[in-house]
């Protein structure tokens, strides 16, 4: 037996394994998606250019040494000096959504602002990966 004292909410924040009655409902985390690329702040552009360029998405996310979530870089910010550094066009404090937010409301939210893509934290904020709007909306077909 374990207890795990920060409570429930914080366990499911996490996207830590749950059972019982809800715990078969489609959640964000159930479609986190980590092949995001990353970077840290003082990182220069160049490489992170061609690393995005690497993924199926127009973004890097900047990450603390900790993992901690600290801006977005757009594909299309990138096309200046490829030795400025992450932090100096960086979109800072991006909007980030809980694993254990329903897949479905994650799904409405998306549509109505036109967004492919959430960006998943923890409670601390570090990055847990991205969910894609078509997947959660295939899966509620």
């Amino acid at each position: 037996m374990y207890d795990y004292a920060p409570g429930k909410v914080d366990w499911l924040a996490r996207n830590l394994p749950s059972e019982g009655e809800l715990a078969s409902r489609p959640t964000a985390g159930s479609f986190v998606r980590r092949d995001v690329a990353t970077c840290q702040l003082d990182q220069p552009v160049g490489p992170v250019r061609e690393r995005i360029d690497e993924t199926p998405y127009g973004f890097a996310l900047v990450l603390s040494p900790k993992g901690v979530l600290l801006g977005r870089l757009r594909r299309s910010a990138l096309d200046g000096d490829p030795n400025a550094v992450a932090e100096s066009v960086m979109e800072p404090g991006p909007t980030t959504v809980r694993p254990d937010t329903p897949a479905g409301e994650i799904a409405e939210r998306l549509r109505k602002k036109d967004l492919k893509t959430a960006i998943l934290s923890d409670p601390e904020g570090r990055l847990l990966g991205i969910v894609l709007r078509r997947e959660l909306e295939a899966d509620a077909v």
